[in-house]
């Protein structure tokens, strides 16, 4: 154990990495937790918002954090500077992704249906983290160091149609697809030659008549068969938004 902690961990420079990695899910796991103690009512934070007053949304500690983090890298040098700045802009990140949806919307939607995006940012950054601590670089390409010049007309060729297959899933609407075929290159060409969603830029300007037909009952599909998925995850872990209207300012957080 010791040894592949020095070797694979260490030694590879990949410590500051699993630090922010583990701050990052860590921080969102027990936000989640207080979060949801704050709703319910339970807890020593349940009074934590009172009528009249200013409530201060958690994405401000971690815009706070994510500074301090951000200033200890740069004015620290080798460790321990390298490993604290990773804790911190962890933490700050995933307090600020938390709250991403309020502050696309510049409103409180932290428990509404709008706030599941926060949750998808959350899980899609968290995802980015592990392929990244694994070894699985951007795009698929490896540090192959000095090379011939074949060989780097190649990577580069590679690249290029990469990044073109990324931005193509992009424009059909299949964002989740394209963010993580950055890293498995064989998800960026499944998602570049399926169809494209129905409201997305592809479809728009690209699908008529039995084409666009084919998209929007292809999606229609997808969508039934996993969003009662998403759903359920997502009500697990941003908790069941209100049947009625929407909580007030700050009510239950």
């Amino acid at each position: 154990m010791g040894d592949w902690w020095q070797h694979d961990i260490v030694d590879a420079g990949k410590l500051p990495l699993l630090l922010c990695s583990a701050a990052f899910v860590l921080t969102f796991l027990g936000t989640r937790v207080i979060t949801r103690m704050i709703r319910a009512g339970v807890g020593p934070f349940r009074d934590n918002v009172r009528p009249g007053g200013t409530h201060v949304h958690h994405a401000v500690y971690g815009v706070v954090l994510l500074v301090f983090g951000a200033l200890v890298a740069v004015g620290g040098a080798g460790p321990p500077y390298q490993e604290l700045a990773a804790v911190a802009v962890g933490a700050g990140t995933s307090l600020v992704l938390d709250e991403f949806a309020l502050i696309l919307h510049l409103q409180d939607v932290y428990w509404t249906q709008e706030g599941r995006l926060s949750v998808e940012m959350v899980s899609l950054t968290a995802g980015c983290l592990l392929f990244a601590l694994v070894g699985v670089l951007p795009f698929g390409i490896d540090d192959v160091g000095p090379a011939e010049l074949t060989v780097r007309g190649g990577l580069a060729t590679v690249l290029v149609v990469q990044a073109l297959l990324v931005l193509t899933c992009a424009a059909k609407g299949k964002y989740r697809t394209g963010l993580f075929g950055c890293f498995v290159p064989g998800i960026a060409w499944f998602g570049a030659f399926r169809l494209a969603r129905p409201g997305s830029l592809w479809a728009r300007h690209r699908y008529h008549g039995h084409k666009l037909a084919r998209a929007e009952r292809r999606a229609k599909r997808f969508d039934a068969r996993w969003d009662p998925i998403g759903d359920w995850l997502g009500h697990l872990v941003a908790g069941t938004p209100p049947d009625s209207t929407d909580a007030p300012n700050g009510a239950g957080r």
